[in-house]
């Protein structure tokens, strides 16, 4: 007597069943991370500060631990939920923590209606250091010291990540600028920048002055003055903040030629600590989605990471100084007046 065999297709049936079922079960507890929408009130900027932030897996208020904490800036004319819903930052992180490449971190990625300047429309960049980052660090379990930051963006938030690092090196580890609209002497003609509210003055028109105070080329000389050691005893002198920069070789802003020029710059000044990707594609999120994992391991080198003790008599050194002196001096500031590409 001979059994009948049910038809393959019923074992393909179930073995494709119990691979879902199990795909299922894993990735519910794979992927424990939260990311969360907010706004607070800005004084700055006199209106609400929107705001995404991703909280790593088993993110605990209440121990004594702090995490590091790197601010990812969105491009011209994006929002805070960019960097979650079009750069896949969120499976990006996780996967790169649970692997152990990066540590468990908090993401901040802030909205912006400017290019992150003091610009025409709004004092993006003082709301930044004012108001974000004394809100972030009060409301989160985030390290309030230099190790313990990092600042990121893509083409005009690579602009303005790079900027900050110049201007403000004794607060962050490190920095990553995708594709970043660092544009030097003037933007290319096909730039948003050239219509962006931020540098569109009060006759209408480009104000390529502005431009050229607030660009990165402005803040070389200065940065470069902090952070070249000169050996004596009356300087409190920096570390450099090490750069990971990347570009698509089909840009049409041409980022290229503009991220080789910015690294030509960067590397007089730290020779060991610039690094240049180049990725097939254009200013697109492709390039970006395909970048992220290369920038976010570049910054957890230095991000996150506990420093000498020549880094902390550093540190103290750079907070007596800044508690003799105002603010670091700008090179100049202004009155605060959809597709897979971005406008750069």
């Amino acid at each position: 007597m001979f059994a009948l065999k049910p038809p393959l297709n019923s074992y393909r049936c179930r073995a494709l069943l119990t691979t879902l079922i199990g795909w299922l079960t894993l990735s519910g507890h794979s992927v424990a991370s939260e990311v969360e929408h907010h706004y607070f009130p800005s004084p700055t900027l006199g209106h609400d500060y929107p705001y995404s932030v991703y909280l790593p897996d088993n993110y605990d208020t209440q121990t004594t631990h702090t995490y590091p904490v790197v601010y990812m800036l969105h491009g011209s004319f994006g929002t805070d939920r960019d960097w979650v819903s079009r750069g896949n930052l969120q499976q990006v992180a996780d996967r790169l923590i649970r692997a152990g490449h990066i540590p468990p971190a908090v993401f901040i990625m802030p909205g912006s209606r400017s290019w992150w300047v003091d610009g025409h429309n709004e004092p993006a960049r003082s709301a930044f250091f004012n108001d974000l980052m004394p809100h972030v660090e009060a409301t989160y379990r985030v390290g309030q010291g230099r190790h313990d930051r990092g600042v990121a963006g893509l083409s005009a938030g690579g602009y303005g990540a790079l900027n900050f690092a110049l201007e403000r090196p004794e607060l962050f580890a490190a920095v990553a600028a995708l594709s970043p609209a660092s544009y030097a002497p003037l933007p290319p003609r096909n730039s948003s920048a050239w219509r962006h509210p931020a540098f569109i003055n009060a006759q209408g028109q480009f104000d390529r002055e502005l431009w050229e105070t607030l660009n990165y080329t402005a803040y070389l000389e200065a940065y470069r003055l902090r952070v070249t050691p000169r050996g004596t005893e009356t300087e409190g002198d920096l570390s450099p903040v090490p750069l990971y920069i990347s570009a698509g070789r089909s840009d049409v802003y041409d980022a290229e030629f503009h991220a080789r020029q910015l690294r030509q710059a960067m590397e007089r000044i730290q020779p060991n600590d610039v690094r240049l990707d180049l990725y097939p594609g254009g200013h697109t999120w492709q390039v970006w989605r395909a970048s992220l994992p290369a920038a976010l391991n570049f910054l957890f080198q230095y991000v996150g990471q506990q420093p000498s003790e020549a880094a902390l008599e550093e540190a103290t050194t750079e907070q007596q100084t800044q508690e003799q002196r105002a603010e670091p001096p700008r090179p100049g500031e202004a009155s605060s007046a959809s597709n897979e590409a971005v406008s750069g």
